[in-house]
């Protein structure tokens, strides 16, 4: 039986510097390149300090999936806070979300779940945190989804948003990319009026 890593400033210190290496790395070279061996060395840790604080993969992923949940938090907290009073709330947020998806928190998320896809043990350990960020997602920490509702059609509005933000970023656009990007930020935006009944948007597209 492993020996329970102390509750030490010195132990919750390494403790942060391994999931934060962990997060980098799932970010820069992915799940499977990203290994335990790999984030002990980048910690300048031996493989027995590693596995004083994660003896297992799964102990390692799960703890790393809730410190990339708490970080995505934190940056749409962050992004809450740069709105401007003038700015339009709504467009604010999928503005915020759009920029967060190429952050080091959100591309190490997405390591993940592109993981989970072919193994079980990985889509087990991070589902409660995908399940917390699903339930939070531009809600709690973006005042635009806050004051959107709670009902389907609301809902369904962030859903669409999130979604198709989601979509568009992990698309290889050929040519025209900004001006194709702008386009399609701009229906998303349109449409998440419309279906919120915010304002006098009547067509997705503005001529």
């Amino acid at each position: 039986m492993s020996e329970k890593p102390k509750d030490t400033p010195k132990s919750r210190r390494t403790r942060v510097q391994i999931l934060e290496t962990a997060m980098r790395l799932f970010a820069e070279l992915g799940y499977d390149r990203a290994g335990n061996a790999a984030i002990a060395e980048a910690c300048g840790l031996t493989r027995g300090a590693m596995l004083y604080h994660f003896p297992t993969r799964e102990a390692l992923v799960e703890a790393a999936a809730w410190h990339i949940q708490a970080a995505r938090e934190a940056a749409f907290e962050a992004e809450a806070g740069k709105l401007k009073p003038d700015q339009d709330a709504l467009d604010g947020a999928i503005d915020a979300y759009w920029r967060l998806l190429s952050s080091v928190p959100f591309a190490a998320f997405l390591a993940l779940e592109r993981a989970a896809r072919q193994d079980q043990d990985v889509a087990k350990a991070i589902k409660p945190a995908q399940e917390a960020f699903d339930r939070g997602a531009m809600g709690r920490a973006t005042p635009g989804f806050i004051t959107a509702g709670v009902d389907a059609r609301f809902q369904a509005s962030r859903d669409l948003a999130r979604f198709a933000l989601d979509g568009l970023h992990r698309a290889a656009l050929t040519y025209d990319q900004n001006e194709r990007v702008e386009n399609l930020l701009n229906v998303i935006k349109r449409a998440v009026h419309m279906l919120n009944r915010k304002g006098d948007v009547t067509d997705l597209w503005n001529d």
